[in-house]
């Protein structure tokens, strides 16, 4: 990528530390130091993420029964509900400044991230369509889907910037080999904690690697989907 842009992978990495990372990179071009940023990463440990808001607690009894089944907890500034990091699942985050003077359009901004997202898979041959997924681990409209199977979820966030205008923050989290009955346990766990009555199911779920004839590994991943986004920023720029 250019000087302005930055590119930042973890192979494995503790989700809080990759919080972190993400809001100092989210500074950075939020202070105008970056023109965008694409952050790929994986949890090292299984950790379920909570979303920002008062509907899902973080209280230590609550901590304390995901930590006797493996799981930690931590929380996240986008909204949504519980989403279960661990490895065998990728992340990534597209830091980038919304066009100066044009008025933010969030669909505008998903789609933007979608149509990314569908490049790579198609380089992978393997087909996406955008849309709700019913059972699913934090349902959204802008989920990809495998033949109806959720995929890859999505999220948002828009912030203001220094001397005006406004910074996306563009989430996706790709479900690549992971054993699903085990992936959204915790998400119903914490439900029932809750007194949330949501039931996820996994069987509306699907990890990529079921559709390659050849896993791959996680650094070849990490170069398509940069690629993606590269292709995708040259295309949009002319």
């Amino acid at each position: 990528m250019p000087s302005n842009n930055k590119l930042v992978r973890y192979q494995s990495i503790e989700v809080n530390a990759a919080f972190e990372k993400e809001s100092e990179l989210l500074q950075q071009v939020q202070n105008n130091e970056l023109a965008q940023v694409l952050l790929l990463w994986q949890a090292k440990t299984p950790t379920l993420v909570l979303p920002a808001g008062n509907k899902w607690q973080n209280t230590p009894e609550n901590e304390a029964q995901l930590l006797q089944t493996g799981w930690q907890l931590c929380a996240r500034k986008t909204g949504g509900a519980p989403v279960p990091q661990q490895p065998g699942i990728i992340n990534l985050s597209h830091i980038y400044h919304w066009p100066q003077g044009e008025a933010y359009n969030i669909q505008q901004a998903y789609l933007s991230l979608c149509h990314v997202l569908t490049a790579f898979f198609a380089e992978l041959d393997v087909k996406v369509d955008i849309h709700a997924t019913p059972d699913s681990y934090c349902d959204g409209d802008y989920n990809l889907n495998i033949n109806g199977q959720k995929v890859v979820g999505t999220a948002q966030r828009v912030l203001l910037k220094k001397g005006g205008g406004q910074v996306v923050l563009s989430q996706a989290c790709i479900l690549l080999d992971v054993d699903l009955v085990k992936a959204v346990q915790p998400v119903n766990l914490f439900n029932q904690l809750c007194d949330n009555p949501t039931v996820v199911k996994a069987e509306v779920h699907t990890p990529l690697f079921a559709h390659l004839k050849t896993p791959l590994a996680v650094d070849t991943l990490y170069q398509k989907l940069t690629e993606a986004f590269l292709q995708y920023t040259d295309h949009s720029s002319q």
